[in-house]
């Protein structure tokens, strides 16, 4: 048994999908980031830079925080979402950690939630998105997953994209990835886990 503590966030949001497909029997805490619950002194307890998500085995008590951290410790221990190769999957677990994440969540703090604030940063993040929305395109047109077959880098990277509405993306300009996007979307342990710890509503999908 699992002790999930998230929020409706992408990174929360990875969890929740990773633990659903890997069919691992959980019990959700919500940490409701709005209400500056992720600064509660006992939850830092489990996550020192108190962010969602974390989780917690019971059987063990090992707390594990930080999403891609989480993701790839279950993947190992449960020898499941893998991909082909695991380097490759590091490797494209690493981009989501490293550029999409952080990126898009510029583009998010910029364009959707501070709009008119700063019109070079608006530019800044909203291009550099769409040259990794590119960069994803491209390793879609020649892999149906991020790493060969799906995989954790895939669970990492779709939420992100799963935000696509605050983007400000041509969607055909982007074809692979919106077929892989689709593709996922439809998987009812993305579905379901996609609505932890809240009711989100439906997937958005592009036309």
């Amino acid at each position: 048994m699992i002790d999930l503590y998230t929020w409706s966030t992408p990174n929360g949001i990875k969890a929740s999908i990773a633990l659903e497909e890997l069919g691992i029997d959980y019990t959700v805490h919500p940490i409701n980031i709005g209400k500056d619950e992720q600064f509660d002194p006992e939850f830092l307890k489990i996550s020192p830079n108190n962010k969602v998500p974390a989780i917690v085995e019971r059987t063990s008590g090992r707390s594990v925080m930080e999403s891609g951290a989480i993701l790839y410790y279950l993947a190992q221990k449960h020898n499941s979402l893998l991909g082909d190769d695991p380097i490759t999957t590091l490797e494209w677990l690493m981009l989501q950690m490293g550029g999409v994440g952080p990126m898009l969540g510029q583009v998010h703090h910029f364009l959707q939630f501070n709009k008119g604030i700063s019109d070079y940063a608006e530019n800044r993040y909203w291009t550099e998105g769409l040259r990794l929305y590119g960069v994803l395109d491209r390793r879609l047109s020649e892999h149906e997953y991020l790493a060969g077959s799906y995989s954790i880098a895939d669970i990492a990277t779709w939420p992100w994209i799963s935000r696509w509405e605050w983007h400000n993306v041509d969607w055909s300009k982007f074809p692979n990835l919106k077929r892989w996007y689709r593709l996922i979307a439809e998987r009812p342990t993305v579905i379901k886990g996609y609505n932890v710890p809240r009711e989100l509503g439906p997937i958005p999908i592009p036309n």
